[in-house]
């Protein structure tokens, strides 16, 4: 008499839909399939044998709703408890586990894999252990505990072999080649990759498939080859959406967002990344919400667009905290899994001297059992006060965290991003020399006059208002502030990193700076004095480094600095007043007028040029 004859006529209905349901998409998640079991779960009345094969179902297909996949999976834990079922029991626990890592709960992911482990042990179950280490493996993979995975997905391939199961062995062949492929051992990946993809595609598997064609484009891209990394990405995805599997999808959107940003595609790297980020947030992944915020910012970033870069950082850090706070979340999970292991082997050891602990006494069975509460007892003291100290050394480390970034920026708004990170690393900062540098100092006319007949504060006042204009234009084309003195304003293009446009880019700033002074002029506005300013810029080779160990300052020096200064002196009210130097890199791009051979101070005669607008 076969099992499926014991069930109730009721029941053969049922089951027999459910099959009929799962006939096509039997290895792969479907959503469309928990979308059709519902209605079944949802008119109950069945009995449990068939709750427990329906929620096995929903918890396994079930996608959009990662908090409606977990309450399937609570169920089914719940009644496999209730039923003595370990089969179900074991099922619930790996289902909740990988609900878990999808939403970023990492810590109790590894917790209920350790238990599906064990139950795997107790019933011989070999496929279990070996699916349920591939899992552990996965999370660890996501802690970035690149020792760990390869440990426990080798762990489960050497299982897997030995079962009559290709696709799950294919799986953690492939989840192989994917770490490989993360540390760039392009080789290795390959070889796994190979070797899974062969599963997929003779059992004609529409996941496995899909996931080998967009490691492979993963893989492509590394090497370079762009075109073909482009076309394999695009299938994986497109055949993801015909399963619904959005982890995949997000995935793949950022690689093939890192391809567009290689071929300067700017428009469609941010399509990619802002439909991985969305479909990471719709569906509650955490790792992939921060993925793809980091891939934001960085593009953002380069675009120049720094305030959504900005955002999009503070999201990642947020997220990326939330995910992988990784040393001490590995902490615990080590703890969880020594803790396991070791109430194991104490089960072991029982078992082995069974017949000896039969001919104690009771007494001395009381005994044991005392001695097991109090181990059990220190043993939970120990998980709390770790547990506490993991709550305080993560409240620790967000304030150390806080501190740091107002230090970081409190020191990136005195100094070039390249010139603080090498005095934070090695204390100081050499001096640097570069060939080429565009120098620009602006002065206010008749500034001595007004400072003997305002008052300070007013004075003050208004020097900043004009100032703070400047910093912005500056900022607007990527030049560097160096300093001001008085009235006096210094800026130069051309570093910290080397241009071949800083002539260009301060010319247009310095226009841009003249402009905005004479509106100021014109505004009916009476909170500030109106100046007026002349302008003077020179271009060539300059000294540049951090001066002082207190109050220290980037500084410029040379004799192209000297030459910037005296062009201002000689310039006119509301002029723009260039050297030769210069002349002959923008002379191209703007409309200059000659004004001849002038006498400079320590110079003698130079060739000066008025830059009147751009061709």
């Amino acid at each position: 008499m076969n099992t499926y004859s014991k069930f109730s006529g009721k029941t053969k209905v049922v089951l027999f839909f459910i099959l009929l349901v799962l006939r096509f998409s039997l290895y792969a998640q479907d959503q469309k399939v928990a979308d059709s079991l519902a209605i079944i779960y949802k008119k109950g009345g069945n009995d449990n044998a068939t709750q427990l094969e329906l929620l096995r179902n929903l918890a396994f297909n079930e996608l959009n709703d990662l908090s409606l996949a977990i309450n399937y999976s609570n169920e089914l834990i719940v009644l496999s408890k209730k039923e003595k079922n370990d089969l179900y029991l074991f099922r619930g626990y790996y289902l909740r586990g990988n609900k878990l890592k999808l939403k970023g709960n990492l810590q109790e992911a590894l917790s209920d894999f350790v238990q599906a482990i064990k139950i795997a042990q107790n019933s011989d179950n070999f496929v279990g252990q070996g699916i349920s280490y591939m899992a552990m493996a996965n999370v660890f993979s996501v802690m970035k505990d690149t020792k760990k995975a390869y440990a426990y997905y080798e762990k489960a391939i050497a299982i897997l072999r030995k079962s009559n199961e290709p696709l799950k062995l294919a799986s953690a062949l492939s989840n192989l080649g994917d770490e490989y492929l993360k540390n760039n051992q392009l080789e290795l990946s390959l070889k796994y990759f190979s070797e899974s993809g062969k599963y997929f595609e003779k059992a004609d598997y529409t996941s496995g498939k899909a996931y080998t064609l967009g490691n492979m484009g993963v893989i492509y891209f590394k090497q370079g080859k762009n075109k073909a990394a482009e076309s394999n990405l695009i299938q994986a995805i497109q055949s993801l959406e015909t399963i619904e599997d959005f982890y995949g999808i997000s995935e793949y959107l950022i690689h093939l967002s890192d391809i567009y940003i290689q071929q300067n595609k700017w428009d469609k790297a941010i399509q990619s990344a802002t439909r991985s980020y969305q479909l990471a947030t719709k569906k509650g992944y955490k790792d992939q919400i921060s993925s793809a915020s980091l891939q934001l910012s960085k593009i953002y970033e380069k675009t120049q667009k720094s305030s959504l870069s900005l955002s999009y950082f503070k999201n990642y850090v947020a997220y990326k905290d939330s995910v992988s706070n990784i040393k001490t979340v590995q902490e615990l999970a080590d703890l969880r899994t020594n803790f396991e292991v070791s109430k194991k082997q104490a089960e072991v050891n029982l078992l082995e001297k069974e017949s000896e602990i039969q001919k104690l006494t009771a007494k001395k069975q009381q005994n044991v059992i005392y001695a097991t509460a109090v181990a059990i007892f220190l043993i939970s003291l120990l998980v709390v006060g770790l547990f506490r100290r993991y709550q305080f050394i993560k409240k620790t480390n967000a304030i150390i965290e806080t501190e740091k970034n107002r230090s970081n920026a409190l020191l990136l708004n005195i100094l070039p991003e390249e010139t603080a990170v090498e005095l934070k690393n090695s204390g100081k900062v050499m001096a640097k020399k570069f060939d080429s540098v565009t120098v620009l100092f602006t002065d206010f006319v008749g500034f001595t006059a007004y400072a003997e007949n305002l008052p300070p504060e007013k004075l003050v006042e208004s020097i900043d208002y004009y100032f703070s204009k400047f910093d912005a234009i500056i900022d607007k084309y990527n030049l560097e502030k160096i300093k001001t003195v008085g009235d006096a304003y210094m800026c130069a293009g051309g570093l910290p990193f080397v241009t071949t446009d800083h002539a260009y880019k301060m010319v247009l700033a310095a226009q841009e700076i003249i402009d905005f002074v004479t509106r100021s002029k014109n505004t009916k506005e009476s909170m500030h004095v109106r100046f007026d300013i002349r302008i003077g810029i020179n271009t060539g080779p300059v000294v540049a480094g951090v001066v002082g160990t207190k109050k220290f300052a980037y500084d410029i020096w040379g004799d192209t600095v000297n030459t910037a200064s005296r062009m201002e002196s000689n310039s006119e009210s509301g002029k723009i007043n260039i050297s030769e130097n210069t002349f002959e890199l923008v002379k191209d791009c703007f409309d200059c007028e000659f004004r001849g051979a002038i006498e400079v101070k320590n110079r003698g005669k130079m060739n000066m040029y008025f830059v009147n607008q751009a061709i």
